[in-house]
């Protein structure tokens, strides 16, 4: 097993920083939609703020998550292993 790469988990750090600030700004539009189509009441603006916030964060999170296994080095551990078991039957 490879150590965890600092650099990658800076970068990770990072890119969830960015995704953070995505996610709000898309929760922003789409309230600026809502106000322009005149259709705000609470449960529209919950339903809207969490609806879109959990879904930009866990599909931002898993592509961000898939960029950090590779650059961490943890998906070639997975493919020697493979490779080895592989070999052995």
């Amino acid at each position: 097993m490879t150590y965890l790469d600092k650099g990658a988990a800076l970068e990770f750090r990072r890119m969830l920083k960015w995704i953070a600030l995505a996610a709000i700004l898309m929760v922003v539009a789409a309230l600026a939609y809502l106000v322009m189509m005149d259709s705000v009441t609470v449960h529209t603006v919950l339903a809207t703020i969490l609806g879109v916030l959990f879904s930009v964060l866990l599909g931002c999170g898993l592509f961000a998550l898939a960029f950090f296994s590779n650059k961490s080095g943890h998906d070639e551990d997975v493919s020697l292993i493979t490779k080895k078991d592989n070999t052995k039957t």
